[in-house]
């Protein structure tokens, strides 16, 4: 159905695109309660908040763009101010006038030192010529020395004043890009919460249609669980690693056929370049030992069924180029259930493990597998106008309804993680961007 491949795609993109994630408008981020002016007026449709997110998404674009010639104007007026810049010129030829000035009075007083000597070491006998002499030589080297001090003085004041200048010219120079950095943060942030409703509106739209139909709803609940190991926290490009994911079935009742979800997403380290096209996934199960691309739609199915306290294990192969980039990455890991009778359900967090991107023939140097946190949904009491996820090491809990499964279909597979799983997808990815964006701009 229409509904669903548009979550399909929604998916997709949070996953692979970060263009898709980061931009906006805020027209439609606003959840709070309707006022009775508000209720009057129709809510908005998915058209309109799909334009909004589009319109938001070349607010991002334009504002990182922005920011990004911005950075470049810094870099070259920072080279600029510590070369060829007028400023820089100045603050170097005084500097170096402070630094004559300063051995020129070293060598004033040093002759007034000299002066006062070759007085002292006239003999008692000597004429009041050669006295006189002498002490007019004292008298001009203290004159000498005195308009040195002076002149070091002026010199150091001047070399002082340009050096504030230069100074003054930097902090100039990065409070301009400050304004061009925040303003890409707020457009981000509006992008967010506009991705966010859509998405939030689209899951709204598949449910009415799932109730309008047979009326069956998934059931949300920790008993189906999702775990990867042997994925380390550190990849070098140009390797392949190998690890597993495990979906257990901790209920003790059957599940007739188990979908598991897996996706990439990656980045450089200024966060908003996306590195996807680097990252190749395969995975291979038990009944399908032949190693296969990991599709755009990110589902391997065909792991059930699994009886009660039973599980299934998907090998997984991680191929990053040669020409991968030094970045972040994060694997996101999600399972479902579908049931002859009806029934379905799935994992009611989505779990993500985050790892560092190490440049071809680097060296990762101490390694641990990489350790899950669990994204969210918006949920009763959540508005859904913030950043969804959590990147931090401890889980965050949603509320049900939050895996990747729909309702009532026995089209599992194209239903799984559509509705619930768009606005997580799109929460938990731009937040993982900002978050190592910022990260990257402070190191």
């Amino acid at each position: 159905m229409k509904i669903r491949r548009a979550l399909a795609t929604a998916v997709a993109l949070a996953v692979t695109t970060p263009a898709a994630l980061l931009a906006v408008s805020p027209a439609y981020a606003d959840t709070k309660p309707v006022t009775q002016t508000q209720e009057k007026k129709s809510k908005p449709t998915v058209k309109e908040l799909e334009a909004a997110a589009a319109e938001a998404k070349k607010a991002y674009e334009k504002a990182a763009q922005a920011k990004a010639d911005g950075h470049a104007a810094l870099e070259k007026t920072l080279d600029e101010l510590g070369t060829t810049h007028p400023l820089a010129v100045t603050a170097a030829a005084a500097k170096q006038a402070a630094k004559d000035a300063a051995d020129a009075k070293t060598a004033a007083d040093q002759a007034v030192t000299d002066a006062k000597a070759a007085l002292a070491a006239l003999p008692e006998d000597a004429t009041a010529e050669k006295k006189a002499e002498a002490e007019a030589a004292v008298t001009e080297a203290e004159t000498t020395a005195a308009t040195a001090a002076t002149a070091k003085t002026a010199a150091d004041a001047k070399a002082t004043e340009a050096g504030t200048a230069l100074e003054e010219a930097r902090v100039a120079a990065f409070r301009t890009y400050h304004v061009l950095d925040k303003a890409a943060d707020d457009a981000l942030a509006a992008k967010i919460a506009a991705d966010a409703a859509l998405a939030k509106a689209v899951k709204e739209a598949e449910e009415e249609e799932e109730e309008e139909g047979d009326g069956d709803v998934c059931e949300f609940e920790d008993d189906l669980s999702a775990e990867v190991t042997g994925l380390p926290n550190k990849l070098v490009a140009g390797t392949t690693t190998n690890f597993t994911l495990r979906v257990t079935n901790g209920s003790d009742q059957r599940m007739d056929e188990i979908n598991a979800y897996t996706g990439v997403f990656a980045a450089d380290k200024s966060g908003i370049r996306e590195t996807g096209k680097f990252f190749h996934l395969q995975w291979s199960t038990k009944s399908s030992p032949k190693w296969q691309n990991a599709d755009e739609d990110h589902y391997i199915d065909g792991l059930g069924p699994l009886k009660p306290g039973g599980h299934a294990d998907v090998k997984l192969r991680l191929t990053l180029d040669q020409a991968t980039p030094a970045g972040n990455g994060v694997a996101f890991i999600a399972a479902d259930f579908y049931n002859e009778d009806g029934d379905c359900g799935g994992m009611t967090d989505l779990d993500m493990y985050e790892f560092d991107v190490k440049a071809a023939g680097s060296k990762p140097g101490k390694t641990e597998n990489a350790k899950p946190s669990k994204t969210t949904k918006p949920g009763a009491g959540n508005t859904g106008t913030a950043p969804l996820g959590s990147s931090s090491g401890t889980p965050a809990q949603t509320g049900t309804g939050g895996s990747l499964a729909a309702t009532g279909s026995s089209s599992a597979t194209s239903s799984i993680a559509l509705a619930g799983g768009a606005a997580v997808l799109l929460g938990a990815a731009a937040v993982f961007v900002v978050r190592r964006r910022k990260a990257g701009s402070a190191a």
